[in-house]
């Protein structure tokens, strides 16, 4: 039976996102189906890449629950100079490798669970982008990991994107907000510990 046609443009729509500014401004990307993939929506990404737009350039990046890939996919058109991707679920993961060769991006995708990622990597990281699912403690938890196994630098940015309630309680001691906002369910921040950083929050 031939399928309704509003009902595969909607099952489309929810799996598409656009990259909104940079070299790749406008493009639109596709992802596997998967009902817990969920990209951060267009405004919460131009806010939070406008707080990012001078620390972005050429900043080492790590997108650690990537799912869709939007986040990371911003960056590099905005200029990082790498991305790396840590996505656990094949299919989704393969999405993304898709999307950086298409594009010929500077980015490896890593078909791995965050923490075992995290564990077992050697390199450090400017900017990361934590949005992890919902619930079960994992923004808190994945920070806590992120200065565990010593992969930020010294002037690193983390953007966390947590339910309401969860965003001042899932930063480490020493950490900080220095942008914060919210959309929705959901609610969004840049924090950092450097206390020479001169941004305030809103």
């Amino acid at each position: 039976m031939p399928r309704n046609p509003s009902s595969t443009n909607a099952t489309t729509s929810r799996n598409r996102f656009r990259i909104i500014g940079g070299k790749w401004r406008g493009r639109r990307l596709n992802f596997p189906g998967n009902r817990d993939v969920r990209p951060t929506p267009d405004r919460v990404r131009e806010t939070l890449f406008n707080w990012l737009q001078v620390q972005i350039v050429e900043a080492r990046c790590l997108d650690l629950f990537a799912g869709s890939g939007a986040l990371g996919l911003e960056a590099l058109s905005r200029g990082a100079a790498r991305v790396d991707f840590v996505e656990r679920d094949r299919q989704v993961a393969a999405g993304i490798g898709g999307h950086i060769t298409a594009l010929g991006a500077n980015a490896s995708v890593h078909v791995m669970d965050a923490f075992d990622f995290l564990r077992s990597n050697a390199d450090t990281f400017d900017v990361v982008f934590l949005d992890p699912p919902f619930g079960h403690d994992l923004a808190r938890r994945a920070f806590q990991e992120l200065i565990t196994c010593d992969v930020l630098s010294s002037t690193a940015q983390v953007y966390l994107e947590t339910a309401p309630g969860d965003l001042q309680a899932s930063l480490p001691k020493g950490w900080r907000l220095v942008r914060e906002s919210k959309a929705g369910q959901l609610v969004y921040g840049l924090a950092t510990s450097n206390q020479d950083n001169d941004l305030k929050p809103e």
